[in-house]
């Protein structure tokens, strides 16, 4: 399994939020691109990253950030946020980032999924599946839509589509545990056919190892990591199984 450390970024700032709620919007540290290189000097492979003001109006708004990131670091680098647009995606590709997200865009205009996964391989392109209760958010969180997170991955999966990352929103940002139920019922409902990244809730190294447990293929850490609660080092080596 694999572990990625995130940042979310809003205004140019690392943030986490709570539960998704952009009023909740916490600085969490002072620069990126220093956060990043602690990351990698922690022995990360990946790092995830989210360009909020990117969710919320459509389009990407801090894309330097993570260019840059990709460009002095030797971190892979996963995004998303904002991301509806073939060009957007070729984008980010060429300047070096190694996967882009599409959440909104796979529920609202999945044609756009396929045709990426189609030209750029499944290995560059994963699903945001942002979920309350079941059922599929988009928009940065803002809208509630009535499509369940299980019935989106089937059909994304039945356009080649082979990286989910799953959030569950209740959880996101609260370091109250990550949501075994809707990560066991997701994993056994694909019979594992697809790697499953897991978001929200992540507290302890025991979220760690109950990831890894149900046999996901990654697990994303953040606001754990900021307070100190979990330790990315150990974090890494518990996934990779390193003694």
């Amino acid at each position: 399994m694999i572990i990625l450390p995130a940042i979310d970024i809003k205004d140019g700032n690392c943030v986490r939020l709570f539960q998704g709620d952009f009023a909740t919007a916490e600085k969490v540290a002072a620069d990126f691109m220093e956060t990043a290189k602690g990351f990698e000097a922690a022995g990360a492979d990946w790092i995830h990253m989210v360009d909020l003001d990117g969710a919320k109006v459509g389009r990407p708004v801090n894309q330097h950030i993570y260019q840059e990131v990709a460009a002095k670091t030797h971190l892979k680098v996963e995004v998303g946020g904002g991301i509806r647009h073939m060009e957007i995606i070729e984008e980010y590709l060429q300047s070096g980032v190694e996967r882009v997200i599409l959440g909104s865009a796979a529920l609202k205009n999945p044609k756009l999924v396929r045709d990426a996964v189609q030209r750029f391989g499944n290995e560059h392109v994963a699903v945001g599946i942002d979920a309350k209760n079941g059922m599929v958010a988009t928009e940065g969180w803002l809208e509630m839509s009535d499509t369940d997170e299980l019935t989106l991955i089937r059909a994304m999966m039945a356009v080649g589509v082979q990286y989910f990352i799953v959030t569950d929103i209740a959880k996101d940002g609260t370091l109250s545990g990550v949501n075994l139920d809707q990560l066991r019922r997701l994993q056994e409902a694909t019979e594992s056919k697809c790697r499953i990244i897991a978001s929200g809730g992540v507290h302890t190294i025991a979220d760690i190892a109950a990831c890894k447990a149900l046999g996901l293929y990654g697990t994303i850490c953040g606001k754990s990591i900021y307070q100190g609660t979990l330790d990315l080092r150990e974090a890494i080596a518990l996934a990779e199984g390193v003694k």
